[in-house]
C-alpha cells in the first residue's frame, strides 16, 4: 500500500467519523425533543379530559339551579294566581303567603346570579364556556404532538439506519422529518399556525 492510498484511505474514515459524529448528535437531539413531545402530548391529552369533566360539572350544576328555579317559579306564580286572590283567606294568610312569596321571588334572583359565591346560573355557564374553552385549547394542541413523534420517531430510525448502511442521502432525509417534527411541536406548545388538516 502506498502512502497516499493510506492517507486517502485515513481521510475517508476521518469524514466517515464525522459524518457517524454529527447523525449521533442529530439522533440524541430529535430523541430530546421527542421526549418532550410526548410530556406536551400527554399533558394536552389530560388537560382536555379534565377541562371538559369541569366543563359539564358547571353545565350540570347550571341545569340542577335552572330546575329550582323554575320549580320556585311555577310555586310562586301558583301562589300569587291562586292562593292570594282567594277572598276566603284571612288578612293573616294572605300576608303570610306574600312573605313567602318575596322569599321565593328572592331565591330565584339569586339563582340566577350570586356573584359572591359565583354559583348563580350566569356565573356557572360563564366558568363552564371557560372550561369548554380550555379544552377545546387543549384540543387544538394534541394533533400536533402526535404527529411531531411520528415524525421525531421516523427520523430518528432513519438517521440510524444512515449510520449503519452508510446512506448519507437517508440521514438528510431523517433531519429533514425531524426538523417539521420540532416545528410541530413548538407550534404544539405555542399554536403560531393553524394547519387546517390537523385542527
Amino acid at each position: 500500500m502506498k502512502a497516499d492510498e493510506a492517507a486517502e484511505m485515513m481521510d475517508k474514515d476521518t469524514e466517515a467519523d464525522r459524518f457517524k459524529q454529527r447523525a449521533a448528535l442529530a439522533i440524541a437531539v430529535f430523541a430530546m425533543v421527542l421526549a418532550i413531545t410526548g410530556l406536551g402530548g400527554s399533558n394536552a391529552g389530560k388537560e382536555a379530559v379534565n377541562n371538559n369533566v369541569l366543563a359539564s360539572n358547571y353545565f350540570n350544576f347550571f341545569q340542577a339551579k335552572n330546575m329550582r328555579q323554575t320549580s320556585l317559579e311555577l310555586a310562586a306564580n301558583e301562589l300569587e294566581l291562586g292562593w292570594l286572590n282567594d277572598p276566603a283567606l284571612s288578612d293573616a294568610t294572605k300576608q303570610a303567603m306574600r312573605a313567602k312569596l318575596e322569599a321565593y321571588r328572592r331565591t330565584i334572583a339569586r339563582y340566577d346570579s350570586e356573584p359572591e359565591t359565583g354559583e348563580g346560573k350566569k356565573e356557572l355557564i360563564a366558568r363552564a364556556k371557560e372550561y369548554e374553552a380550555k379544552r377545546d385549547h387543549a384540543l387544538k394542541q394534541d394533533p400536533y404532538f402526535d404527529y411531531a413523534e411520528a415524525l421525531l420517531q421516523i427520523a430518528i430510525v432513519l438517521i440510524s439506519v444512515s449510520i449503519i448502511a452508510g446512506v448519507v442521502w437517508l440521514a438528510f432525509l431523517g433531519g429533514a422529518l425531524g426538523i417539521v417534527g420540532v416545528l410541530l411541536t413548538i407550534n404544539g406548545f405555542h399554536l403560531l399556525v393553524e394547519i387546517p388538516w390537523l385542527s
